[in-house]
C-alpha cells in the first residue's frame, strides 16, 4: 500500500511541476501585474480604506435585521480559510523546498496578488444573488453571470469543491495531527490520529450543520485571538533572538537570487515555491476569497474588494513573516527539513521549551479547525450554484467531515502534493474569468473614486453601469443601503460629509 501511495505522489507531482511551471506560475504573475497597473496599484494607494471599510455599518433589511454578515464578518471567513496551516506549516515547506528566498517571492506575490485579489471580491459582491440565510456569490455566480459561460462555472465550482473541503481540509487536520503528535513526544502511541480525526469530526459537524451565520460567528471569535497569541509568540521568540534579525533578512533577500544557497538548486524552484505556498496562504487570485466577500452586506462591490485584499496583507506581511523569522532566527539545518509543520515547532521548542510546544498544538488546532469551516462554506456555497438539493447538501457535509478523517491520518507528503496540482487547475479557471471581466471592475473602480471624491460614502446601484448585464442584486439605493438612523443620516448631511440618500 505504501509503493502504491508513493507511486501515486510521484504521478501528481511530475504532472503538477509542468502545470506550474509553464502555465500557472506565468499567468499568476502577468495577470497580477497587468491588474497592478490597470487600478493604479490600488493595493497600495487605497490602505487606509482597506481599514475604515472594515468597520462599516452593515445594511438591514426592511425589519431592522442585518441583510447578510457583516464586511468584518465576512473578512474573518475568509481569514478562517487564509489563517491556518499555510500560515505556519506551508511557510516551513516552503523554507524546506525553497529556502529563506521563498519568503521573498511570498512577499512579492502577496503585493502583486492584493491587485488580483482586489478584482476578484469586487467581481464576487457584483454578482452576487439572495438567498435565505443571506447573499451569496463567488467565481462560479460571475462567469455564470457576467460571461454568460454556466459550465466554466460548474467547472470551477467542481474544482473548488476538490480543494477546499476536500483537500484542504485534509492538509488542514493532517497537519493538527503532526502537531499534537509532536507535542506528545517520540513516545507518542498510534490512536492520536485517530482520537484527532474523531474529535475534528464531531467539532466540525456541530457547525456545519448550523450554516454560514453559525460560522461567521465561530471564526469571528477563533481566528482574532489566536492570531494574536501566534504573534506574541513569533515576537517573544524573535525578541529572545533579536540578535540573528539582520541575518534573517539578509537569508531572505540574498537566496532569492542565488540557487547555490537553497535546497532547490535553481531560481526556478525558490520562484515557484514562493508563489505556490504565497497562493496557498493568502489565495490571492485562486478564486476562494470572493466567495466569503460576496456574502457580505456592503453598499458598493469595491468596498470588499479592499476588504478582501487587507486579508492578503494581514495573511502573509504578518502572519507567514512571523513563522518564517520564528524559524530562520534559530538558524536550522534547511537542507535536512521535511515538508510541513515540524521547523516550526521545532523553533519555537527550542527557544521555549517543550510547553510552548503545547501551546502551537493549541494553536494550530483552532486556526486550522476554524479554517476547515471556512473551506465548507466556500463548497457549500459553490454546491449550491450547481444544485439547490437538500439531499446533496446532506451528502456533501457527511464527505466534508470524511475528508477532515482521512486527512488526520493518511501522509503528509501526499497531502500537501495533491493540494498543490488542485490549486494550480482551480487557479487557472479563475484568473481567465477575472481577466475578461476585470473591464468590469475597474469600471466599479472608477465609481467608486467618482463618489469619494464627491465626499460620499459610496453607494453602488446597477443602474450606475447600465451597461453591464447579470446583476441581480443593487436594485436601488434604499435597497443597498437599508434603513438609516434619521439622527446618524442627518448629522452626516449637516457635516457635509454625505449627500441625503436618493429614495
Amino acid at each position: 500500500m505504501d509503493d502504491l501511495l508513493a507511486s501515486l505522489e510521484s504521478v501528481i507531482a511530475a504532472a503538477g511541476g509542468t502545470l506550474w511551471s509553464w502555465l500557472v506560475l506565468p499567468v499568476v504573475i502577468g495577470l497580477g501585474l497587468y491588474f497592478t497597473v490597470r487600478t493604479g496599484v490600488v493595493q497600495l494607494r487605497m490602505i487606509p480604506a482597506m481599514f475604515s471599510t472594515l468597520t462599516d455599518r452593515t445594511p438591514a433589511d426592511a425589519d431592522g435585521r442585518p441583510q447578510s454578515i457583516s464586511a468584518f464578518g465576512a473578512f474573518t471567513v475568509s481569514a478562517a480559510s487564509r489563517v491556518g496551516v499555510g500560515n505556519i506549516a506551508g511557510v516551513a515547506t516552503a523554507l524546506a523546498v525553497g529556502g529563506p528566498g521563498a519568503i521573498f517571492w511570498m512577499w512579492t506575490m502577496a503585493f502583486i496578488g492584493g491587485a488580483s485579489s482586489f478584482i476578484e471580491s469586487t467581481l464576487g459582491q457584483l454578482y452576487k444573488t439572495k438567498d435565505s440565510e443571506g447573499f451569496r456569490g463567488g467565481p462560479a455566480y460571475y462567469m455564470q453571470r457576467g460571461l454568460g459561460q454556466r459550465w466554466m462555472g460548474i467547472l470551477f465550482a467542481v474544482l473548488l469543491i476538490t480543494c477546499f473541503p476536500f483537500v484542504f481540509s485534509s492538509v488542514q487536520a493532517n497537519t493538527i495531527t503532526a502537531t499534537v503528535t509532536g507535542a506528545v513526544g517520540a513516545e507518542a502511541p498510534g490512536w492520536i490520529p485517530w482520537a484527532v480525526a474523531g474529535t475534528l469530526a464531531v467539532l466540525t459537524a456541530l457547525v456545519i450543520f448550523g450554516g454560514i451565520r453559525r460560522i461567521a460567528s465561530v471564526t469571528q471569535a477563533i481566528v482574532p485571538a489566536m492570531a494574536l497569541l501566534y504573534l506574541l509568540i513569533g515576537l517573544v521568540i524573535v525578541g529572545i533572538n533579536v540578535g540573528e534579525v539582520p541575518r534573517v533578512f539578509a537569508e531572505i533577500y540574498g537566496s532569492a537570487f542565488d540557487p547555490s544557497s537553497v535546497a532547490g538548486g535553481a531560481i526556478g524552484t525558490i520562484i515557484l515555491v514562493g508563489v505556490q505556498r504565497g497562493m496557498f496562504s493568502n489565495e490571492a487570485g485562486l478564486g476562494s476569497a470572493p466567495n466569503a466577500g460576496a456574502s457580505a452586506a456592503v453598499t458598493h462591490p469595491v468596498k470588499q474588494g479592499l476588504v478582501q485584499t487587507l486579508g492578503v496583507y494581514f495573511d502573509t506581511f504578518l502572519i507567514c513573516s512571523i513563522t518564517a523569522f520564528i524559524i530562520l532566527v534559530t538558524n536550522p539545518d534547511l537542507s535536512a527539513a521535511e515538508r510541513g509543520v515540524d521547523l516550526t515547532q521545532q523553533a519555537i521548542v527550542t527557544t521555549l521549551g517543550s510547553g510552548a510546544g503545547i501551546l502551537l498544538a493549541v494553536v494550530i488546532f483552532l486556526l486550522a479547525f476554524s479554517s476547515i469551516l471556512g473551506n465548507y462554506y466556500y463548497g457549500e456555497s459553490n454546491l449550491a450554484f450547481i444544485t439547490s438539493s437538500a439531499t446533496a447538501r446532506r451528502v456533501y457535509r457527511v464527505l466534508v467531515i470524511a475528508a477532515v478523517v482521512i486527512g488526520a491520518v493518511v501522509s503528509t507528503s501526499l497531502v500537501w502534493t495533491t493540494a498543490d496540482q488542485v490549486m494550480g487547475l482551480m487557479a487557472l479557471v479563475n484568473l481567465t474569468a477575472i481577466a475578461l471581466l476585470s473591464g468590469v471592475a475597474l469600471k466599479l473602480l472608477r465609481d467608486y473614486r467618482a463618489q469619494r471624491a464627491e465626499g460620499r460614502d459610496p453607494v453602488f446601484t446597477r443602474d450606475r453601469l447600465p451597461e453591464v448585464r447579470g446583476v441581480e442584486q443593487w436594485q436601488d439605493e434604499l435597497s443597498v443601503t437599508g434603513p438609516i438612523p434619521t439622527t446618524r443620516a442627518k448629522d452626516a448631511v449637516h457635516a457635509g460629509t454625505q449627500k441625503a440618500p436618493r429614495r
